[in-house]
């Protein structure tokens, strides 16, 4: 495959089937994970240092953003991120131009920095450097029986369907391209969309567009 353009009861979690890997390919997908992560957190805390105290500086509020979000198997987690909204901002999809978005906010979101703190989340066991974005729990208590299947691997940073412009499409494509993800995942796999992850947000910085596609 290549890149194309283009509660309570939620944190008892919702049963799935799990994907038929190999045990060995996911003790070292999480040992990757776990790695990398806790390296990129020591060598980004001076960056996060300061990141935040922009943040602070240019809005009133905490400069880190908690969101509940669906895990594995639909189990209900704290999603980390560094602020790009102004404070208490009304829940919605993000657009281009949103007026929610700070100035500095904007400029975290081109350049994917706002992401950072998720590796916390990766540290934790809550989420993979790769796999589908984790959703909204209220959203994931929607999931018919086949899209479910996306809850069977761990929600990750980066995700095949974001390669695809994923916020210009609609939430079954997103899906179509997740249960893809789940279906065909292999360690290999997993480091392409890495790379390719790396490669098309340097090309974005190059363009000055919004991440995912957004100008």
């Amino acid at each position: 495959m290549r890149p194309e353009g283009r509660g309570e009861e939620a944190r008892q979690g919702m049963k799935v089937r799990s994907s038929a890997v190999r045990p060995w390919s996911r003790r070292i997908k999480r040992g990757v994970d776990l790695v990398l992560s806790a390296v990129g957190l020591v060598v980004a805390a001076p960056i996060c240092l300061v990141l935040a105290l922009v943040i602070r500086l240019e809005s009133r509020g905490p400069a880190i953003f908690r969101q509940d979000r669906a895990g594995k198997d639909g189990k209900g987690f704290t999603l980390y991120k560094f602020r790009t909204m102004i404070d208490r901002a009304p829940d919605g999809f993000v657009s281009a131009n949103d007026p929610r978005v700070t100035r500095f906010g904007r400029v975290l979101r081109m350049i994917s920095l706002d992401e950072i703190p998720q590796l916390w989340n990766v540290v934790k066991g809550e989420m993979s450097l790769v796999g589908p974005r984790p959703d909204r729990v209220f959203r994931a208590e929607t999931y018919d029986d086949r899209v479910r299947a996306r809850l069977s691997v761990r929600p990750g940073v980066m995700g095949w369907a974001q390669l695809h412009d994923g916020r210009s499409m609609t939430w079954e494509e997103r899906y179509e391209y997740d249960l893809e993800y789940v279906k065909d995942w292999s360690l290999g796999l997993d480091f392409r969309i890495m790379w390719w992850s790396v490669a098309r947000g340097k090309m974005l910085q190059r363009e000055g567009g919004l991440r995912d596609g957004k100008a």
